[in-house]
């Protein structure tokens, strides 16, 4: 594989020495690898090759979760001559042990990526999906335009963790629907330390079967110049699902819009939404907007929002016990930023940890 190429995709959760049980990478629209490790009851492979192979699957899945007519970023897709993207397949009761990682890159300044993504995870199955999307330093007027569909089956488990590293030049149009059967479980790792010129993504979660459960967590930092219109949305359509959205924003001058949304169409449901903020810069914008819809006279749905900058008071408070400033101000970054993301690989989560580290010790200085 290219070096830039694996350099760059390293800073998004590629690791060619750990323990995958599979492999994808596409470089603007070429597979650059494709692999699974030897008796992995999976399949993964590019989504154009997929449609040829298994015309079942496609009449039974593809643009099924996310309609191609939502909106000209998904007609575009939709309309492309030939499909990229990964998809991958586990059968009914079958457990991955390792992550599967997949990885999209864009490096031609002013193309239009377009990505078809397609997940199914039968019932009974757990699968760990690690996917990371990163572009060039150099490149301008470039966009990427990602559906994404994505089946959980009844008492399967997903966990979905995506890790951006978008450049200035790129503009980033995600579309993601996830539909989450009878007793499944949908974890949602939603990660971008730097920042592309504009992102506008507003995944949707579809509970729709009793006991389905989801938690979305997102950790984002929006440096100057850049535009993030980000959120989630869960709809709890059947009886004793539960819904959880944690997310959290740091602002180092652009402008952020953080945005959830739970709405509870049945009776017994659960759901949390708590969205943060804060305030590193004299200039940017941060709004946070939470919603609940409650079509259902027993809902149990709250919230919590909250966007400010660092209390002087929490910075005299952990130097009068020995830290300086720049140690103080990095503790209180690092500790705003950890939301508990759950269902990680261990190596994942460490470099994650690593990375917030990292960053609240240099935004500190």
């Amino acid at each position: 594989m290219d070096k830039k190429i694996l350099d760059r995709i390293a800073q998004v959760g590629y690791e060619e020495k750990e323990k995958r049980s599979a492999s994808f990478v596409q470089s603007n629209d070429g597979v650059v690898e494709s692999t699974v490790q030897k008796e992995q009851p999976l399949v993964l492979m590019s989504t154009g090759a997929a449609a040829k192979k298994y015309p079942e699957l496609v009449k039974k899945y593809w643009w099924q979760a996310v309609k191609p007519d939502t909106d000209e970023f998904t007609q575009a897709t939709a309309g492309a001559t030939e499909e990229h993207g990964y998809f991958v397949h586990v059968k009914k009761g079958k457990k991955i042990n390792f992550p599967v990682q997949a990885c999209i890159f864009l490096s031609q300044t002013g193309s239009s990526q377009k990505v078809h993504n397609v997940v199914i995870v039968e019932d009974g199955a757990e699968l760990n999906v690690i996917s990371g999307c990163a572009s060039e330093g150099e490149i301008k007027d470039a966009e990427h335009l990602g559906i994404s569909e994505m089946y959980i089956g009844k008492n399967a488990k997903l966990s979905f963790t995506m890790i951006h590293a978008w450049t200035k030049g790129v503009k980033v149009r995600p579309r993601t629907t996830v539909i989450v059967d009878e007793g499944g479980t949908y974890i949602s790792n939603y990660i971008n330390m730097e920042g592309a010129e504009d992102i506008q993504m507003n995944p949707l979660t579809r509970l729709a079967g009793e006991g389905a459960v989801c938690r979305l967590n997102s950790v984002l930092v929006v440096p100057k110049g850049c535009n993030m219109d980000v959120g989630g949305k869960v709809f709890l359509e059947v009886p004793d699902t539960k819904a959880e959205i944690v997310a959290r924003t740091i602002c180092l001058g652009g402008q952020a819009i953080n945005r959830g949304t739970l709405v509870g169409k049945a009776k017994g449901v659960k759901a949390h939404l708590e969205c943060h903020g804060l305030m590193l810069s004299e200039d940017g914008y941060i709004s946070a907007i939470p919603q609940l819809d409650a079509i259902t006279n027993d809902a149990q749905m709250s919230h919590e929002a909250a966007v400010g900058r660092i209390a002087p008071e929490e910075i005299e408070y952990l130097m009068a016990r020995g830290l300086n400033e720049e140690e103080a101000t990095a503790t209180i970054v690092r500790g705003f930023l950890n939301v508990n993301i759950e269902g990680l690989p261990e190596q994942l989560a460490e470099k994650i940890k690593n990375t917030i580290d990292k960053f609240s010790y240099e935004k500190a200085l």
